[in-house]
């Protein structure tokens, strides 16, 4: 799929509603675009928030529904393995919520798909920032659930950086919530590890301090993050909380299981 032609004189609002579409045609026609950032129109962090929206009004103009927002890019091994030294954040529908032990088909909306394992935070209360702590986030938390996130690029061959996966609402594909639903005051969030196994074979390990120190840490700066752009976290969202091992890249085929010690289980499938 070709970029969109953009003047570099053009309005910023023009500039970015022209990506977005272009990112939510990718998005249906499962054709990746180049990179944004190598498009010579200086685009911020602003920008790419800008179109971010721009594709999620798209969604919902197409009968979609917000359940959740997702933070991106949170570990170190993560940051290391995309070269994007910073965490964004995106938007989860609910068409792209999987059901436990589901089968997910890769022509039928996804790209170049890669799973990660991460801890799901879902909302009792809402959240506003500024100012949002870590125990703020504790307090507005029902439970806690084993969760895959399928993430997924519409940007050609992962060929990202923080602009790009930004304005592709944090390279979101699709979600996997494990049926465990677990008090997260019973747990220290940071120490709780998740094994991942790929075709019944171990992959990698990981704990919950990988993200910025621990879950709970990281919805705070998501909170303070939304807040400068007047988006909540509502309550009954669910929050994906950031990979906490490298990501794996998915094909027809693979199955994937997580274990979250001491929380349960979630897997996954594809085809």
């Amino acid at each position: 799929m070709s970029s969109t032609p953009l003047s570099t004189t053009a309005p910023r609002r023009a500039i970015q509603q022209a990506l977005s579409k272009e990112l939510y045609q990718a998005l249906r026609e499962q054709r990746p675009v180049p990179p944004l950032r190598d498009r010579s129109l200086d685009l911020t962090i602003d920008d790419a928030y800008a179109i971010s929206l721009g594709i999620l009004e798209y969604r919902l103009a197409n009968g979609e529904k917000v359940v959740g927002k997702k933070i991106g890019v949170t570990s170190k091994a993560v940051q290391d393995m995309l070269g994007v030294h910073q965490p964004d954040f995106g938007f989860l529908t609910d068409r792209m919520w999987i059901e436990d032990g589901g089968c997910v088909r890769i022509a039928d909306g996804l790209i170049q798909p890669r799973a990660e394992a991460e801890i799901a935070l879902i909302l009792k209360h809402p959240l506003q920032g500024p100012g949002v702590t870590a125990a703020d986030v504790l307090a507005a938390t029902d439970t806690i659930a084993p969760c895959f996130e399928i993430v997924d690029s519409r940007i050609e061959k992962w060929d990202i950086r923080i602009v790009d996966t930004i304005a592709d609402n944090a390279s979101c594909g699709v979600f996997v919530l494990g049926a465990a639903r677990v008090d997260p005051r019973a747990h220290d969030l940071a120490a709780l590890t998740v094994r991942v196994f790929k075709n019944d074979v171990f992959l990698s390990e990981g704990q919950g301090s990988a993200v910025q120190g621990s879950p709970l840490a990281a919805v705070a700066w998501l909170a303070n993050t939304l807040g400068q752009y007047g988006v909540t976290l509502d309550a009954g969202d669910v929050i994906l909380s950031g990979s906490l091992v490298p990501l794996e890249t998915a094909r027809p085929g693979d199955r994937f299981r997580l274990e979250l010690s001491g929380v349960g289980s979630a897997s996954v499938s594809f085809a």
